[in-house]
Formats: structure tokens, sequence, C-alpha cells
């Protein structure tokens, strides 16, 4: 395992003592990239503990297959963990997870934006509260399985992407700060490839070698966001019109809550000369609101909440030359970042872009090497799904791994 520090007196994991006095906390999920990352440390004769979070409930959990968080996969972590031969604890946080992610996730949705929950799992859970437990357990550091490069620079700690660009997973952790920089630990982000990955799982002799990736949001395993906004918001799939942009009904709809910005098909209001795409949603009057493609496309995108990763303040400067990401699954793209105050500012991309929504994220890229800078939240504009199922491409693609 590669060092982000290259001093031959640091441990690999850059601590200047012998592995069997570094105790490191590995998060599981029961995913075979934790269970390497866990399995790997422990034959490197690190002084390992294995915590998996239990983040619903474990007996409704049982039924879901592929869920992150499932009883299956807290089975499968303390499998591996039994197999390598370290202590492994399971936490209840399902109070917390349901504060700090489900009710925001539920709101905001019904808000017409498309958010990312498992974003705001790895800021307000994985990255707060396990992170705060690592400590009271005295462990000298905590490691993921998440795809992402953590580099010693001048000035501390770097957020850099991983060296697979097909599994780096540095949008999803664009608001790690820079002190939870200096505690966490990526071992697997140097690795060109998720076959690397398996190859290893094999080496340790890990049940979980061949356990298929999850694909969805832990609490909605099987994609169908609709039905769990129902169920956490009675009420909330009221039906309502379809109207254009000039307030002219076209026809009806089931509910809001099953619709996203960009969404062509299964609109039911055949007989236009020119396809229409929903452009907006209005909540409150609930109306889903269709127009033409190009009123989809933006250059500008207000930011909020920003977690700067600079080495210079953000509002240090009037602009910012950098690449962004509006969503996981598009390339950076060349844009402005002019900050407005330490924690806001107004991006403006070069080239407009569709695919640009509320709720989710917009994460800095350094144009010229592998270094994240941070990123913020999406707080109102144009948003981006299509009807099949791209709304929720950026929250399935975050759990593949972990």
């Amino acid at each position: 395992m590669p060092l982000d520090q290259r001093d031959p007196t640091l441990n690999s994991l850059g601590f200047a003592k012998p592995p069997a006095q570094t105790r490191v906390v590995v998060a599981m999920s029961g995913g075979v990239d934790s269970s390497v990352v866990a399995a790997m440390l422990a034959d490197e004769g690190y002084d390992v503990i294995g915590v998996t979070l239990q983040l619903y409930d474990h007996g409704a959990a049982l039924a879901k297959k592929g869920a992150c968080c499932a009883g299956r996969d807290i089975h499968d972590a303390r499998r591996v963990a039994e197999e390598m031969g370290f202590p492994h604890y399971v936490l209840d946080y399902e109070n917390v997870f349901r504060d700090a992610v489900i009710d925001e996730f539920a709101d905001s949705y019904l808000a017409g934006a498309t958010p990312v929950p498992c974003i705001r799992c790895n800021e307000r859970v994985k990255f707060k509260d396990l992170l705060n437990t690592a400590r009271e357990l005295d462990a000298d550091c905590m490691a993921t399985g998440h795809y992402i490069q953590r580099k010693s620079g001048p000035g501390g700690a770097e957020l850099h992407s991983a060296a697979d660009a097909a599994r780096d997973q540095s949008y999803f952790l664009f608001s790690t700060t820079s002190e939870q920089l200096e505690y966490l630990r990526f071992p697997l982000g140097h690795l060109a490839s998720k076959a690397e990955t398996r190859a290893l799982a094999a080496r340790y002799g890990l049940s979980v070698a061949d356990k298929p990736d999850s694909q969805d949001i832990c609490f909605v395993p099987d994609g169908n966001y609709a039905k769990v906004i129902e169920k956490l918001r009675p009420g909330a799939a009221d039906p309502g019109q379809i109207v254009d942009t000039e307030g002219t009904i076209l026809g009806e709809h089931r509910g809001v809550i099953h619709y996203t910005v960009g969404q062509r098909r299964g609109l039911g209001i055949g007989g236009m000369s020119d396809p229409l795409y929903v452009v907006r949603l209005d909540v409150e009057k609930r109306h889903v609101i269709v127009g033409p493609r190009s009123m989809l496309a933006t250059r500008s995108v207000p930011l909020r909440e920003i977690n700067w990763l600079g080495d210079a303040p953000l509002d240090s400067r009037a602009e910012w030359h950098l690449d962004v990401k509006v969503r996981s699954t598009r390339p950076p793209v060349p844009a402005i970042v002019r900050p407005l105050s330490p924690t806001e500012a107004q991006v403006e991309l070069l080239s407009p872009e569709q695919g640009i929504s509320p709720g989710q994220a917009c994460v800095f890229y350094d144009p010229d090497s592998s270094r994240i800078f941070g990123g913020g939240w999406i707080w109102r504009g144009h948003a981006d799904a299509d009807a099949s199922g791209n709304a929720s491409g950026d929250q399935a693609s975050s759990s593949a791994s972990q």
C-alpha cells in the first residue's frame, strides 16, 4: 500500500511507530472494498478495530439485498473480522441517520430538488459521529474503502482523485474538512482498477471476494424513491396538472414526486410537434412545468455551504479558474468560481451545462492536477434527469464501494 508520506521512518499509514502500536478503526459496510481495507491493515500488523453502522431497522433490512447497510451486510462485515482475527462492533445509528440524512432527503425531494444523501451521510454520520467514535477508541486514524486519495502537501493533508477515474468518489467526499482529512486514510485510492481490489480479497481469502457492488442508496435498495417519500411524508403523491411555461394546462400528473427536471418520457401528453421536457417543479401549486430542451441549459450556478480545501482562503481572490463537476456521472468542465463569502459563490460555466439541479453538489477540481478543492451545494437553478433514472444516478453510484 503506497504512502502519502514517503519518509522511511513512517509506517504505511504515516505514523512514526510500528503497525502493532498503531490503532486504526475501519468503517466496514460489509462490501468488498472496506473488507479489503480491514484485511490489508490487519495483515500488515496494525491494531485494527472494525465498526459497522446499523442505519435503519435491522429486521426490515434483512430482506433488502444490495443495500449497503442491510442485515446481510452487517453479517458479512462481522464474518470478515472473524476471518482476519480483529474485533468488530455494530453501532446503532438509526436515529442519527434518520435525523441527519433521511428526513432532509425526503424534504428536499418534496421541494423539487434532487438530493444526494450519500454525501450527507459521509459528512454528518461517517466522518463526524463515527470519526468521533474512532477517537474515543483511541485510534490513531480511521480508514474507509472509498476510492479517493489523501496526499500530504505543504499546507497539510490534501484530497485527490482516485487513480482509477471510473471508481473515483471525489464527488461524494467534497465536504470532507481539512481537519477530518488529517485523521482519515483511504488505502484503495491508488489502485488502478476494481479488479485489483477483488484480487486482494481473494488473496486474503475473504468470503466477500465475489460479492456484487451495491447500486442503490442503502435505505432505497430497489431504487423507488417516490415510494420511500410517500411512506415518510404521507400525502406527498397528490395529483396535479402538467402545464407549459405560460401556464396552459396540458394534462394531469400522478404526483410531483414522480417527476424530475429534465424528464421527457412518461409525461402522457402526446400530440406535441416538438418534444417537451420537465423544466421546473412547482411543489406548492403541484404543477409539473414543461418546455423545450433548450430551457434546461444554464451557465450560472449559485452555491452555498461551501467546503473549501484550498491553501488560501476562498474569498482571498475575486475569482478562481477551476474545473467543476455538477453531476457525479459527468466529467469536470472549465468554470470561474466567484466567491461571495467564505461559504458562498457564484459559478460561471464556460459552456452551458444540462443537468444542474438544486440539492446536488458542485465540486471543484484543479485543472492542472488531481487535487480537489472542495465544493458546495447547488441551491437554486435548473435541474436535470431523465425517465431512465438518471435523477438517481448520483446516489446509486456513490454506494458502489465504501
